[in-house]
């Protein structure tokens, strides 16, 4: 009988977690869906395209060859667990820099208020938006495809 008891309590402990979890953090539940969007914005590169390649650990997007302007873009829907995690890579010429297009829990905030996250490469530097105006510098560590990188990083 005590063993009895003892399963169903943890199994009601459990539910009354989950439920718990799920209205605190409703967007790791929920299986919302996001928009990613990589734009070409270097200048006067029209006879060399950017060329960038997307995947995650269970989906590879394949590879698109961008001039000017073009963009590569996919929805994503939250997996129940948050495993979503895509990144690119990214070549000009010789050169190759990956990053990180959509990663949780990073990308849940930032990009919810309209669900799009969106990558502007341009030769100095990554810039990130969740509305596409006026996008900021993401961050340093990404830096300049052409003027910083000296490393070749593939997925």
């Amino acid at each position: 009988m005590k063993k009895v008891l003892t399963k169903i309590f943890l199994v009601v402990s459990l539910a009354i977690g989950l439920i718990f979890m799920s209205i605190n953090q409703s967007e790791y539940f929920c299986g919302l869906e996001y928009d990613v969007r990589v734009i070409n914005g270097f200048t006067n590169n029209s006879s060399l395209p950017l060329v960038i390649w997307c995947s995650s650990d269970s989906n590879d997007l394949g590879g698109r060859a961008l001039q000017e302007g073009d963009d590569f873009s996919w929805r994503l829907q939250i997996s129940f667990w948050c495993g979503n995690h895509f990144w690119c890579t990214v070549k000009w010429d010789a050169k190759r820099r990956r990053f990180d297009a959509f990663k949780v829990p990073r990308d849940l905030q930032r990009c919810s208020l309209f669900r799009k996250c969106s990558w502007l490469v341009r030769e100095d530097g990554f810039y990130f938006s969740n509305d596409e105006v006026n996008p900021p510098l993401e961050n340093e560590f990404y830096g300049s495809i052409i003027s910083r990188y000296s490393e070749t990083l593939t997925c």
